[in-house]
C-alpha cells in the first residue's frame, strides 16, 4: 500500500460563517477489459470523505478517515474494491466534508489554525486484471462543487436536495460543467493509515413524542462573528414542531418527507427543554443558526431520505421547522446513535433500580462521547479533553474496548508535545490549549492511557510506542516544581460541587503533585515491564522527591489532617499512597468526620469523585458511598436520576443555577467502575487476574457483573437468600484466574 502525495481541490476557499463554499465531489470513470483479480483504493479525504463505487457507498462509517491536526497526520484509509468493480465502465466517486481542516470558530482558535485550508483529496488507485495493471490518483478525476452548502463537524450541515445529481457517482452519467481539479500543498502531517475503530450507528430510536412548540432565544453571544455578518440565520422560535426521542446521546438522524420543491426544513437538535420549550442556549460558542442546526431543501419528486453527513449531534431534541402538520409524524424522524464500534467488555446489573438507572447513565456517557477518541461533549465541544479521558480511562476499559482507539489517539497526543515535554488539555490542536486548559491532572492522559491498556490487555507495545514521550514529559515537570518541590500550575480539582468550575476546595499545589507522583509510579511499572532500567530510575527517583515534598508540605502528622482539610485532599492522599499504610488509618478518621460534617454529601471536584468512594470502601464505609451516590437528594446521581436525566452532566449544581451547563460528561463517571468493583466485587489486578471481593449491601439482594480479559471472561453473581445468607458465584472461561477475598 502507497500513500498518494498528489492532493487536489476543487476550490482554493473554503467555508465560514460568513461565507459558504460548497462541498466539492469528485468522480472518475475506466475501463475494464475483464474482472479484476485485485483493486485496491488507499485514500485521504480531508477534512472528512464519504467513497462510492458504481453508485455504492462503501465508507468504513462516519467522520472517515480520522480528526486529527492534519499538520501532525495525514490520515488514509484502505479499500479492497474487486468485488464492486464491472467489467466495462466503472465510476468512483468521493463527497468531500470539512471536518477539521476547516477550522470555523475562534473558541479554541480553530479558526486560525495554521493547517487550514480547502478539502483536499489524494488517492491511489491499483487494479491488476491478468497481465494488465491500471493505477490512478486524484488528479486524474473530475470535480465540481455538491449539494452540499455548508458543513462543519460541530455546526451541523446545510443540504439542497435539488442540486443531487442522479447518478454523478455511477455509470451512465454525462459530466456536465465537471472540470479539473487545483493542485493544492500537502499538508504537513506525516501519511498514516487510519487503525481506530470507525464510527457506526449502533441503535436507531423513536420518538416518543411529538408536539407543537416553541424555541427559546439564543442567548450566547458569539465572540468571533456577527449575527449579521453570518450567511444562515436562526429559524424562527415558533410553528416548529419538538421530537422527544426520551434520551440524551449522540449521532444524527434519518429525515424521511415528502413535499414541495424547494421547501426549507431547518432541525435543530438540543439536550434540554426550558419550561417547554426548546432549549440549545448551553451549546455556545456559535453563532445563531449554526449551533447544531442543519437544514435540508427538498427536491419535491417523491420521498426523500437525508442523513447530516460529515457532522453529528448530541442531542435528546429536535425542533423541526418548515414542515406541514401531515409531515410532523413518527415516521418524519429516527435517531441514529452512533459512536466509535468498540466492543462490549464489561456488564453489571442488580437489584436496585437506581442504581441501574446510574450504571446505564454512565455507559451511554461514555459511548456517546467515543468518536474516535473520548470527547468532552458532544453537543457542544467534541474536544479531545485529555483530563476527561484520563480520569475516565479505568471505567471505560471496564466497560469498553478502547485501548486501540486509545493507542491512534496517543500518536496525536505525542506529536502534540513540544520538544520541552509541554501537553496541551486537548488533542487535537493547533495553538490552543498549552497556555490554558492542561497541567499535570490533564497531562496525566500520557500515562494513564498506556497504564490501563497494559494492566487490562497486558499491552506492552503501547508501552513502547510512548516510553519516551512519557519520560521526556517526566523530565518537564520535574524542572516546574518549585522551591519547595511542589509543582503548581495548571487546572485542579475541576467542577466542585456547588461552586465555580475552577473554585478549588484543595490546593492546587496538592493535587498537581500528587498527580505527578501518581504519573511516575505507573511509569516505573511500565518502563520496568519493558525492560527500561534507566527510564525506571529516573521515575522511581522523581516519585521519591514528589512524595517527600508532599508530605512536608502538605500533611500535619500531629492531626492526619492535608491542609485544607476537605473531602478531595484527604481522599487523595489515602488512595494515591502519600500517607504511609500504618498511617491511613488515621487519615480516613479524619475523612470520615469531614464527610459527616459536610452531611454525607461529596463535595470534591473531578478528581475527588474519581477517588473518595473507594476510599470509602476500602475502610468498611460502602454503605456510606451508595448512599452518597444513590440518594434522591442533591447531591448525587441519584438525583440527577430524579430530575430525569439519561446522561452524567457536566457539574454537579443546584438546577435553577446550572440549567445551562453540559449535560453529556462522562469525567464524572468512576461511579460505573465502583458499581462493578465495589459491589460487584470484579477486581481486575492484571490482564488474566481477578480478585472476587464484593461488598454486600444490605439495600441490594442480588448483583450480575462481568468482564472480558484478553483469554476468557469473567462472570461474579451472588444472591441473598431468605436466611440472609450469599450465594457468590463465580463463572470463568479461558485462561482467567481469580480468587474470592
Amino acid at each position: 500500500m502507497e500513500y498518494s502525495n498528489k492532493f487536489v481541490c476543487e476550490d482554493t476557499e473554503y467555508s465560514t460563517y460568513e461565507k459558504h463554499i460548497p462541498a466539492p465531489i469528485f468522480r472518475k470513470r475506466f475501463t475494464l477489459d475483464q474482472k479484476a483479480d485485485t483493486a485496491e483504493i488507499t485514500i485521504c479525504g480531508l477534512g472528512f470523505y464519504d467513497l462510492y463505487i458504481n453508485g455504492i457507498k462503501i465508507t468504513k462509517g462516519y467522520l472517515a478517515p480520522y480528526i486529527s491536526n492534519t499538520d501532525h497526520y495525514t490520515y488514509f484509509d484502505n479499500y479492497d474494491i474487486a468485488q464492486y468493480l464491472n467489467v466495462g465502465e466503472n465510476v468512483i466517486g468521493i463527497m468531500l466534508g470539512d471536518g477539521f481542516l476547516v477550522g470555523k470558530t475562534r473558541t479554541w482558535d480553530f479558526k486560525d489554525n495554521v493547517m487550514n485550508s480547502a478539502p483536499m483529496l489524494a488517492l491511489k488507485t491499483e487494479i491488476k486484471c491478468g497481465d494488465e495493471e491500471i493505477a490512478f490518483e486524484a488528479d486524474e478525476f473530475v470535480c465540481k462543487k455538491g449539494p452540499i452548502l455548508f458543513n462543519d463537524e460541530r455546526s451541523g450541515v446545510f443540504y439542497d436536495a435539488r442540486l443531487w445529481e442522479d447518478g454523478w457517482n455511477d455509470i451512465g452519467f454525462i459530466e456536465n460543467g465537471w472540470h479539473k481539479p487545483i493542485q493544492a500543498v500537502r499538508p504537513r502531517g506525516v501519511a498514516k493509515q487510519c487503525t481506530a475503530e470507525p464510527i457506526k450507528v449502533y441503535r436507531e430510536i423513536k420518538p416518543v413524542s411529538i408536539t407543537k412548540g416553541e424555541m427559546q432565544p439564543y442567548g450566547w453571544l458569539h465572540t468571533s462573528v456577527s449575527v449579521l455578518q453570518t450567511v444562515e440565520k436562526a429559524a424562527k422560535l415558533t410553528g416548529g414542531y419538538i421530537y422527544d426521542f426520551g434520551e440524551n446521546n449522540s449521532g444524527i438522524y434519518r429525515l424521511k418527507i415528502k413535499g414541495e420543491c424547494g421547501q426549507k426544513i431547518s432541525l435543530q437538535c438540543a439536550e434540554q427543554l426550558n419550561n417547554g420549550k426548546l432549549d440549545y442556549d448551553n451549546i455556545h460558542f456559535y453563532p445563531d443558526g449554526y449551533s447544531q442546526r442543519d437544514i435540508y431543501y427538498l427536491k419535491g419528486d417523491g420521498e426523500e431520505i437525508f442523513e447530516p453527513m460529515f457532522t453529528y449531534h448530541g442531542y435528546r431534541y429536535v425542533y423541526v421547522s418548515g414542515i406541514t402538520e401531515e409531515q410532523a409524524t413518527t415516521d418524519l424522524l429516527t435517531y441514529l446513535v452512533m459512536s466509535s464500534d468498540l466492543e462490549e467488555r464489561g456488564t453489571f446489573e442488580c437489584s436496585d433500580d437506581m442504581v441501574n438507572a446510574i450504571y446505564q447513565m454512565g455507559r451511554r456517557s461514555d459511548i456517546s462521547n467515543f468518536f474516535y477518541f473520548p470527547n468532552d461533549c458532544p453537543h457542544r465541544e467534541k474536544n479531545g479533553w485529555t483530563g476527561d479521558a484520563s480520569m475516565s480511562a479505568e471505567h471505560m476499559i471496564m466497560t469498553i474496548g478502547a485501548e486501540n482507539s486509545w493507542r491512534e489517539w496517543l500518536n496525536n497526543i505525542r506529536a502534540a508535545q513540544k520538544e520541552d515535554g509541554m501537553l496541551p488539555g486537548i488533542v487535537p490542536t493547533d495553538k490552543w490549549g498549552y497556555e490554558w486548559g492542561n497541567g499535570p491532572a490533564w497531562d496525566s492522559v500520557l500515562f494513564n492511557l498506556p497504564y490501563f491498556a497494559y494492566k487490562f490487555r497486558n499491552d506492552t507495545q503501547i508501552i513502547e510506542e510512548n516510553a519516551a514521550a512519557m519520560l521526556r514529559y517526566l523530565e518537564y515537570i520535574s524542572k516546574k516544581r518549585d522551591e519547595r518541590g511542589i509543582v503548581e500550575c495548571g487546572l485542579g480539582d475541576w467542577v466542585p460541587v456547588g461552586k465555580g468550575a475552577d473554585e478549588y476546595d484543595s490546593a492546587l499545589g496538592f493535587t498537581d503533585s500528587v498527580m505527578v507522583l501518581d504519573m511516575c509510579r505507573k511509569a516505573s511499572v511500565m518502563f520496568n515491564a519493558v525492560g527500561l532500567n534507566l527510564h525506571k530510575k529516573f521515575a522511581d527517583t522523581l516519585a521519591n522527591e514528589m512524595l517527600t515534598a508532599i508530605r512536608n508540605e502538605y500533611v500535619d502528622f500531629d492531626t492526619y489532617v492535608v491542609r485544607n482539610r476537605c473531602q478531595t485532599s484527604q481522599a487523595m492522599a489515602i488512595y494515591y499512597d502519600v500517607f504511609y499504610d500504618d498511617e491511613k488509618k488515621k487519615g480516613f478518621e479524619v475523612l470520615k468526620d469531614i464527610v459527616k460534617e459536610d452531611n454525607y454529601s461529596f463535595t470534591c471536584g473531578f478528581l475527588g469523585i474519581r477517588v473518595l468512594f473507594h476510599v470509602l470502601a476500602q475502610f468498611g464505609e460502602a454503605e456510606t458511598a451508595y448512599h452518597m451516590i444513590t440518594k434522591k437528594e442533591y447531591p448525587s446521581y441519584g438525583h440527577w436520576v430524579e430530575k430525569g436525566e439519561t446522561t452524567f452532566l457536566e457539574h454537579f449544581m443546584e438546577y435553577d443555577e446550572y440549567y445551562h451547563e453540559s449535560k453529556n460528561h462522562h469525567f464524572l463517571g468512576d461511579v460505573v467502575n465502583w458499581f462493578m468493583s465495589t459491589i460487584g466485587g470484579l477486581k481486575v489486578e492484571s490482564h488474566n487476574f481477578v480478585k472476587v471481593s464484593p461488598c454486600y449491601l444490605k439495600e441490594i439482594d442480588w448483583c450480575r457483573t462481568t468482564h472480558k480479559l484478553p483469554n476468557g471472561e469473567i462472570e461474579i453473581y451472588w444472591e441473598r437468600k431468605d436466611d440472609g445468607e450469599i450465594d457468590l458465584k463465580v463463572r470463568t472461561t479461558g485462561d482467567v484466574q481469580y480468587e474470592i477475598v
